[in-house]
């Protein structure tokens, strides 16, 4: 997985959809104030970019999930990405939405698929991992079989490792936090001292509160 790793580091800072900002934190959604704020949505406004991370997605979901019958994306930033590889390998698509609808049919599961599929999830990003997880439940509970996720990124948190662990769910992720951090150094995008600050902040991101 290692060419994967760099490869899409460095796709994601040339395009800015990951921003490093050490000495002016972002601030969450949650709350938590971060020196890194990641939007994957962005990978798809760059075709290059976009069908790398297809292309990477096919190559993994081949290599560790042959059996695969359909392919799952996880609302809303991972549908586009799960649709491209979906026709990439020629199977079917659904997507899951974070709950279920308050009109209409109801539905938590877009499209169509029956008991006993095997499906493989596709993810935008991996924080903590209880959105991502929220959707394999989902599928689980709705008669299908989860092979595994695979994602974009993930800030490698060991809170979403542990959640993963306890769900028994396999993840593989074309990048990683430890990655990024890395390939930020050598090309200059950050100095020693902000990669310091990069992690203390993976090590306690509720704490750290920019300081």
């Amino acid at each position: 997985m290692g060419n994967f790793e760099k490869k899409t580091a460095e796709y994601l800072l040339q395009i800015k959809a990951i921003k490093l900002q050490p000495s002016n934190p972002f601030t969450w959604a949650s709350g938590w104030k971060s020196p890194i704020y990641c939007d994957n949505r962005k990978t798809l406004s760059f075709p290059e970019v976009r069908s790398y991370i297809r292309d990477s997605f096919a190559v993994i979901i081949k290599d560790l999930y042959p059996q695969a019958e359909m392919i799952a994306g996880v609302a809303t930033g991972a549908i586009a990405h799960g649709a491209l590889v979906a026709d990439k390998l020629g199977l079917p698509f659904i997507y899951v939405r974070s709950g279920a609808k308050e009109h209409g049919l109801g539905n938590q599961i877009e499209g169509f698929f029956t008991k006993g599929q095997k499906a493989v999830v596709i993810e935008d990003l991996i924080s903590t991992g209880g959105s991502s997880l929220n959707a394999v439940t989902a599928l689980l509970e709705s008669g299908c079989e989860v092979l595994g996720m695979v994602a974009i990124f993930t800030y490698e948190f060991k809170k979403a490792a542990d959640a993963f662990a306890g769900a028994n769910c396999n993840i593989n992720t074309l990048s990683n936090y430890s990655t990024l951090v890395e390939t930020a150094l050598k090309t200059g995008y950050i100095g020693q001292k902000e990669v310091e600050t990069l992690k203390k902040w993976r090590l306690d991101p509720a704490g750290w509160g920019g300081k």
